[in-house]
């Protein structure tokens, strides 16, 4: 299986995307967004900016946790990690997305089969 986004409507009407790896694991997720359009956008940055190292904002969390987000050139957060037990594991996460991004297949599982 290879990476791809998934678009998905939540409880309360807003579209978000996860970025899951070949495995399944999800390693990106968006906030919410108002339109689907906007939703796409999203995905488009985070194809561009898992480009570039300096777009991805390292963190450790007050319970010593590692979780990474990844910004756009305005600073904006386009995408969050899921929280992960050491820095190496981050770091694996953040080669993860760079990795996958770019090539993923965008699943829309808003449209009815």
């Amino acid at each position: 299986m290879s990476a791809k986004f998934e678009i998905f409507l939540s409880k309360n009407n807003e579209f978000y995307f996860r970025l899951k790896a070949g495995n399944g694991q999800i390693i990106l997720g968006s906030e919410g967004y108002t339109t689907k359009a906007n939703c796409q956008n999203g995905i488009k940055s985070v194809k561009t900016h898992s480009q570039d190292s300096k777009y991805f904002e390292k963190k450790v969390t007050s319970n010593d946790k590692f979780s990474f987000n990844l910004k756009a050139s305005n600073g904006q957060v386009i995408g969050t990690s899921q929280t992960y037990t050491s820095e190496q594991s981050r770091d694996a996460g953040i080669a993860s997305v760079t990795n996958n991004a770019p090539d993923a297949k965008v699943v829309d599982l808003t449209v009815e089969a």
